[in-house]
């Protein structure tokens, strides 16, 4: 290993175009849609034959078929087959964590190149079956006579064959995400204007920069899908009068269908390196991962912290160890699971109490200036496969410091669980 900490640089990205659930990628596993954003990275990268130094990538929701994910994708591609994979999960930090993983490599110099991704598919989930069912076939399978294995099968009762479908919720609160941004979105008094304006604002962007072309080097066309469909011209009327989507019944919900993220399947990759080994391939950088922080919330109990909240936490400690305040960045790329958790975040780092209580700081953060917000439309907009957006994220955003010329950009993403994970990319002056 190197004796000091080597700079990363991120070359580049790619990722399919991200199809809202159960629609284009319906019949598409998530080694199908991993390998066909890793093939075209390999391919705008000339990586055919390429030794990489790691695959790091992993999903959320997989099939037990998946346990061995980003190998089985590398297999499937032009890269060396002696590149070593590894599967990684941290909920909606997936992608994100993947290439904090390979940058922690590269920046010791245990490797000089690595790949970083995820995957997700909500149209291709597992279906598992009750727990009084997997007994009793675990039976079956241990009994050493068939009058043995009859006698188990008899057992099996209607109520046993009813399917266990996966649960976008927290097992501790048998809440789901929704449910517990509301009560955030009420602690912090955001209403839905303010998250209709956030979703308005994600959606114009990402069409935009369709338009602009500024996607044509990051998203790879596949199986006939050529951008995210999710992405639609906002109207802002419209979007008030949706009801809302999980504080049903006390009718004071703010949360709807148009300011929150859908369930959606897609893939992401990234391509991190050595400054060394960016030069001997010819390939130039087009920003740098410098600084990363992870973070977690207590979510249950009398003093429970908002869900998805722990972003604002990690930001804090990874501004003091960069040496930086929240304005000193020309780009903000913070993740929209929700739009409540995008304003109750930042109205969380303008507020006296929380940052003096909650992250022992002497004043606030303070406020960023909103025109530097997601600038290239995000979640809501692009949809949200889980372990896929963090990929997409970093990618969008070197690409954004590069087209500036010089920069720093904020990434934050909150995750399931109470967690979060941000990072820091650079562009020095040149």
């Amino acid at each position: 290993m190197t004796q000091t900490v080597r700079r990363v640089a991120i070359i580049g990205g790619n990722r399919i175009p991200f199809a809202r659930s159960n629609t284009v990628y319906s019949y598409a596993s998530n080694q199908d849609m991993l390998t066909a954003a890793l093939n075209g990275l390999v391919n705008r990268y000339n990586l055919q034959g390429e030794k990489i130094g790691e695959f790091v990538a992993g999903s959320v929701i997989k099939h037990s078929r998946d346990f061995n994910l980003a190998r089985e994708t590398l297999l499937g591609t032009a890269l060396d087959p002696m590149t070593p994979a590894t599967d990684i999960q941290q909920a909606c930090a997936t992608g994100l964590q993947a290439c904090m993983q390979v940058a922690n490599k590269i920046a010791l110099g245990q490797i000089e190149v690595g790949i970083a991704g995820g995957s997700d598919t909500t149209s291709d989930a597992p279906i598992g079956v009750s727990e009084g069912l997997r007994k009793i076939l675990l039976d079956v399978n241990r009994a050493k006579t068939t009058g043995e294995r009859l006698k188990l099968l008899a057992k099996i009762r209607p109520k046993h064959l009813a399917p266990l479908v996966p649960r976008n919720g927290e097992p501790r609160t048998n809440m789901s995400m929704g449910e517990h941004t509301e009560i955030t979105v009420k602690e912090w008094g955001i209403g839905q204007e303010e998250q209709d304006q956030i979703a308005f604002n994600s959606h114009t962007n990402l069409l935009r920069s369709y338009e602009e072309g500024f996607f044509d080097d990051l998203v790879t066309p596949f199986q006939g899908l050529e951008k995210d469909n999710s992405a639609r011209e906002p109207n802002l009327e419209k979007m008030a009068t949706l009801k809302p989507a999980f504080d049903k019944k006390s009718g004071k919900g703010t949360l709807t269908a148009a300011n929150s993220s859908a369930l959606t399947d897609g893939a992401s990759v990234v391509l991190l390196a050595s400054e060394e080994w960016a030069k001997e391939h010819n390939l130039p950088v087009r920003a740098y991962l410098s600084f990363y922080e992870t973070a977690a919330v207590n979510f249950v109990g009398r003093d429970a912290e908002g869900l998805l909240m722990a972003p604002a936490y990690a930001v804090s400690t990874m501004l003091d160890r960069a040496g930086l305040t929240l304005q000193d960045f020309d780009f903000y790329e913070i993740h929209e699971a929700f739009a409540g958790v995008v304003a109750s975040t930042l109205k969380a780092w303008e507020d006296e109490k929380f940052c003096k209580e909650k992250l022992g700081r002497d004043k606030p953060l303070g406020a960023i200036d909103r025109s530097k917000l997601n600038v290239r439309g995000s979640s809501i907009a692009t949809g949200h496969p889980f372990a896929a957006t963090g990929g997409r994220i970093v990618s969008s955003l070197a690409k954004m410091l590069e087209e500036k010329g010089s920069g720093r950009g904020l990434i934050s993403i909150c995750a399931a669980g109470g967690q979060g994970a941000v990072a820091i990319l650079e562009r020095p002056e040149a």
